[in-house]
C-alpha cells in the first residue's frame, strides 16, 4: 500500500473513497424516484400501449429499480408531451415514446419544438398501417371500397389519430394515389379511432394493427390492405394484400416507435436508458409482444438513429408539404 493510501485510511476515510466508487457490474447511473413515462397520444393507442407494455416489463423482470409511470399527453395533436419533455432539460428522471408526430406536429402547429431537441435513446420499432371497414359493411377488397368512395366525393369519413399526424397523411396519400376524397374525421387517439369504427360512426380507418387487432378477432372490424410495399410476415397478418396487390396502387409507409429523453441528461443516464431498452427487446416477453402486435421490431440507436431521424424528418417535410399540411412558421 502506498504512503497516501495508508494515510487516507490512517485518517479514517477509506470508507468515503470506497463507497464512492460503483459497485463490480452496477450501472454508473440508475433512477432514485420513478421515471415520467411520457405519451404524446391518449389512452387505448399504438404508442399508449406499447409504453405500458415495456414499464410491465421492467416491473415484471426487475430490470429497473424504479417504477415507469406512465403519463399521457394528448394535448395539441402530442404538442403538449413534446415541450413538456423540452423543457424538463436536464432531468434523468423523464421519458416519452414517440410516434411520427414527432415530426408532424411542429411542422403543422409552429410550435417552438423540434425533434433533435431531445436525446435520442432507441428505435423499439415501426408500425405498420391497415386500412379497415366495419364488419357488416359489404366491402371485401380495397379496390370495392375505393370504387364506392370514388362514387361519392366526401361522404365517406375516414377516422383517424388527430390531425396532420400520420393517419391524415396516409388518408391524403390515399387520395392522391386513387382519386378520391374522404372528409377525414380527427379523435385523440387510435383506440377511440377503431371503437368509433366498431360504432359505425366512421366508414374506415388506418389504424396500427394493435389498435385493432382486438376488434378484428372479435370480428368487428374487416382489413382491407397493409399501407406498406411488404406483406406483414406474421402468420396472424401475411393474408392481408398490399395496397398495391388489393388495388393497383402502392401506398407505403411506417411509424416510428421511439423513445427520447429530455435535452442534455447526463451522458450516464442516456448510456443506461439505452442498455435497458435494448435489455427489453431481448426478452421473449417482446419477442412476443411484437409477433402479437404485427410490428417491425428494429431496434437502433446511436448514430444510425440519428441519421434515420434526419431521414425521416426529410420525408416527412415532403409528404406534409405535398398535403398542404405545413404551417406558414414551418414554411419558412
Amino acid at each position: 500500500m502506498s504512503r497516501w493510501l495508508k494515510w487516507i485510511f490512517t485518517a479514517g476515510l477509506g470508507i468515503t473513497v470506497l463507497s464512492a466508487l460503483p459497485a463490480a457490474g452496477a450501472p454508473a447511473w440508475q433512477p432514485t424516484k420513478p421515471v415520467e413515462f411520457v405519451v404524446p397520444a391518449g389512452t387505448g393507442g399504438g404508442a399508449d400501449l406499447m409504453a405500458r407494455f415495456v414499464s410491465a416489463v421492467l416491473q415484471k423482470n426487475n430490470l429497473a429499480p424504479q417504477n415507469f409511470l406512465v403519463v399521457n399527453k394528448a394535448g395539441g395533436a402530442g404538442a403538449e408531451a413534446f415541450l413538456y419533455v423540452k423543457f424538463a432539460r436536464g432531468n434523468p428522471h423523464v421519458i416519452v415514446i414517440t410516434l411520427s408526430s414527432l415530426f408532424t406536429t411542429p411542422m403543422n402547429t409552429g410550435i417552438p419544438f423540434k425533434y433533435d431537441q431531445l436525446t435520442p435513446l432507441a428505435m423499439m420499432a415501426l408500425d405498420y398501417f391497415i386500412l379497415w371497414v366495419n364488419a357488416d359493411t359489404p366491402y371485401k377488397t380495397a379496390q370495392e371500397y375505393l370504387d364506392a368512395v370514388r362514387q361519392k366525393p366526401g361522404e365517406f369519413k375516414m377516422g383517424g389519430t388527430g390531425s396532420a399526424q400520420e393517419d391524415q397523411i396516409l388518408t391524403i396519400q390515399i387520395e392522391q394515389a386513387f382519386g378520391v376524397k374522404f372528409t377525414y374525421l380527427p379523435l385523440s387517439g387510435g383506440g377511440q379511432v377503431c371503437a368509433t369504427l366498431v360504432g359505425k360512426q366512421i366508414d374506415s380507418t388506418v389504424n396500427n394493427p394493435s389498435e385493432c387487432v382486438g376488434h378484428w378477432k372479435a370480428g368487428r372490424v374487416r382489413p382491407l390492405a397493409v399501407l406498406y410495399n411488404e406483406r406483414i410476415p406474421l402468420p396472424d397478418w401475411k393474408e392481408i394484400p398490399t395496397m398495391k396487390e388489393a388495388a393497383g396502387k402502392d401506398v407505403s409507409y411506417l411509424m416510428l416507435r421511439g423513445i427520447f429523453a429530455p435535452p442534455a441528461i447526463p451522458k450516464e443516464a442516456e448510456d443506461y436508458y439505452i442498455d435497458l431498452l435494448r435489455r427489453v427487446t431481448q426478452s421473449a416477453d417482446w419477442q412476443k409482444y411484437i409477433d402479437d402486435n404485427a410490428l417491425k421490431g428494429q431496434f437502433m440507436t446511436g448514430p444510425p438513429f440519428i441519421k434515420w431521424l434526419e431521414e425521416a424528418n426529410a420525408l416527412h417535410r415532403d409528404l406534409m408539404t405535398k398535403g398542404g399540411l405545413l404551417s406558414p412558421i414551418s414554411k419558412r
